[in-house]
């Protein structure tokens, strides 16, 4: 009797045990980190987004400056401002959602003095990366900043006038700098800008830090901007882009920017993460 509960307890650890491997994605055996952006529900307080993300089953957050925070906070932002126990509470907030904050941006220093603030805040938060846009007389003080602190940074590309608007730009800026700087690779910017996602991905090959993924509708006459819509309906071919993006051994994450149906956009992004789940477990 007594070996015969031994078995059965030795089995059901060893279930266990198996069960984090089982449930891991050939995505994440691969490196690629699914994650949101919480500016998809910017129309919502943090912790409203923090629902919405666990509820959509992922693990990472990337939090934009001036979520505001919700719950027990208010109207309280996200930003370096937080004291340390706000700071604490919201990781063991993420936690308990079996989420992990893992970035912020996108960042834009007001003054040049900011940027320590932001990596103090980011290592406390023990974030990986800042997603930003530098200005160019900034980028000594950062690259510094970054190795000091252990922190990449993940330059974005919003529309022109960013400095940043295509990876010639971005290259040229950090062309002699440490490897943990690189892209933020906004895939819908660059197309709305009238480049090619694809052949921007080929440009930033081993620049790539994090992307900001997404699928657009095609350009309609009158239309301001070609909107987000769910991944492979649209014009920006993802499964080609993933296929780019396994070529160059890409290790990162994929953070979600749904800028659509924005009250209601959690079964639009549902779609978007098993087109995604499907293309990888196809690829990988």
């Amino acid at each position: 009797m007594i070996k015969q509960l031994f078995n059965i307890l030795l089995a059901t650890a060893c279930c266990l045990l198996a069960l984090p491997v089982q449930a891991q994605s050939k995505a994440e055996k691969n490196g690629w980190r699914l994650g949101m952006q919480s500016f998809s529900f910017h129309l919502f307080s943090l912790t409203e987004a923090l629902d919405k993300t666990q509820e959509l089953g992922l693990k990472y957050m990337e939090v934009y400056p001036g979520h505001k925070l919700g719950g027990k906070w208010g109207g309280q932002i996200f930003d370096f401002n937080l004291d340390a126990q706000t700071q604490r509470e919201l990781k063991e907030l993420a936690a308990s959602k079996g989420i992990k904050i893992i970035g912020t941006g996108v960042y834009v220093a007001e003054k040049s003095s900011d940027w320590e603030k932001m990596f103090r805040f980011a290592k406390s938060m023990e974030m990986e990366f800042i997603t930003c846009e530098p200005a160019l007389n900034d980028w000594d003080m950062v690259e510094k900043l970054s190795a000091q602190y252990g922190i990449a940074i993940s330059v974005h590309n919003h529309p022109q006038p960013s400095d940043y608007w295509k990876p010639e730009n971005l290259l040229q800026a950090i062309a002699d700098r440490n490897r943990s700087i690189g892209s933020c690779a906004d895939v819908g910017h660059w197309r709305r800008e009238g480049l090619g996602q694809i052949d921007c991905l080929k440009k930033l090959k081993g620049r790539l830090i994090s992307l900001h993924f997404k699928d657009i509708a095609e350009k309609k006459a009158g239309e301001k901007e070609q909107h987000d819509v769910i991944w492979g309906t649209g014009i920006l071919n993802v499964e080609g882009m993933l296929k780019e993006l396994k070529a160059q051994e890409f290790k990162g994450v994929f953070s979600i920017e749904y800028e659509y149906n924005w009250e209601n956009s959690v079964p639009d992004i549902k779609k978007c993460i098993q087109y995604f789940n499907q293309v990888t477990d196809d690829i990988l």
